[in-house]
């Protein structure tokens, strides 16, 4: 079983070859231009390596996205693979470097390492003439760092034709422990309306949108709870016109975690349904759960427990553990799709300046993809 690992070993070289190619390819989510460059080195890659059928998912205001397929097209069932072009990096914003083992560079935990394993994870599925009954689909999105708005379609579409779902995300830092739950997430945009008057003259004719805001911001924090794993954040606030101006409007974007999907109804309900604090005022908030918790169920530990037996095979342990942010593979989680995260090679630092991934690792971290896939393959 160490065939694999050892072919793509021997190919390590290749391997840094492909991910610098790609983290060359600078490709900031809002810059549509230079994410369409980078997908065309994706797709050169994919080419050169594996020659399998491309999709071109064509979009206006993002970058376009792609569906690389190895195996029959006409299989019904198929492995999905899910990986993201763009970065939260400005172009030059940070340089790329090697030193000794370690490569930093814009994009190079989150996710371009990630991409370049599943790339290589199917050159060795091909190389070794490994076929089964189900196609393996590599879809590539553009705008993960921006929310998925223009992915979250096709990504659900495409999981539901899927019976796994392999998401090679940066794994956990430092050893690169894989993902078997991330938190659910959601947004929500709360507006405070009040009645102006003067602050100096009839200052008890008025009612403080922000004085309301406040009370608000005080009651929202009662529903987090850390032993269930519900967290609330007011992130952005804003408000008023004048200092000497009783606020007539105020503002707040409210970011929500939940660690079961059967929390998000009841916490939606708390969120949306608001009392009055100040005499005068009223509240509408807007916003949902967007994004369903990817629970460690038994079908999550179930796909570890391949993937532990998989490295102990190739001589090494992988751990597990859970993440508070989210990703594509909630989506596939909340359509009930077996998902697990995190595949992506040991690194650190995502979106800070110290972004960096062991380059030794690459081989490994294809292999236990490649592996892991071939195993489900029938």
């Amino acid at each position: 079983m160490t065939r694999m690992l050892d072919y793509l070993k021997e190919n390590q070289s290749e391997i840094e070859k492909t991910l610098i190619h790609l983290v060359k390819a600078e490709s900031p989510s809002q810059d549509k231009k230079l994410v369409d460059l980078c997908g065309e080195v994706l797709m050169e890659e994919f080419t050169k390596l594996i020659g399998g059928d491309i999709q071109i998912l064509e979009k206006s205001t993002v970058g376009n996205q792609y569906l690389l397929t190895y195996g029959a097209q006409d299989c019904k069932d198929q492995i999905l693979i899910i990986g993201h072009l763009d970065t939260v990096w400005d172009k030059d914003a940070l340089p790329l470097k090697i030193e000794e083992d370690t490569l930093y560079g814009p994009g190079v935990f989150d996710m371009k390492g990630g991409l370049t394993i599943s790339l290589w994870a199917m050159k060795a599925l091909k190389a070794f003439n490994i076929f089964g009954e189900k196609k393996v689909v590599l879809l590539v999105t553009s705008d993960e760092e921006i929310g998925s708005i223009h992915s979250k379609e096709i990504i659900i579409q495409e999981a539901r034709k899927s019976s796994l779902v392999l998401i090679p995300e940066s794994s956990i830092e430092p050893n690169g422990a894989v993902k078997t739950e991330r938190k659910g997430a959601g947004n929500f945009y709360m507006e405070v309306k009040g009645v102006a008057a003067h602050a100096g003259i009839n200052a008890w004719d008025g009612a403080s949108a922000i004085e309301e805001l406040a009370y608000q911001i005080i009651d929202l924090k009662k529903l987090a709870n850390r032993e269930e794993g519900i967290s609330i954040n007011v992130g952005i606030i804003s408000g008023g016109s004048r200092t000497n101006v009783i606020a007539k409007d105020a503002y707040a974007e409210i970011d929500v975690r939940i660690m079961k999907r059967e929390q998000a109804e009841l916490i939606t309900q708390q969120i949306m349904n608001r009392p009055v604090f100040v005499e005068g005022t009223s509240t509408l908030v807007t916003g949902e759960i967007e994004r369903f918790p990817l629970e460690r169920n038994e079908k999550v530990v179930s796909l570890y427990h391949d993937l532990k037996e998989i490295a102990l095979l190739h001589g090494y342990e992988i751990e597990e553990g859970s993440s508070g942010g989210a990703s594509d593979g909630n989506f596939t989680a909340g359509e009930g799709i077996p998902t697990i995260d995190g595949l992506g090679p040991i690194g650190g630092g995502a979106h800070s300046d110290n972004e960096h991934i062991i380059l030794s690792n690459l081989p490994v971290r294809a292999a236990l993809m490649a592996e892991m896939i071939a195993k489900h393959l029938q």
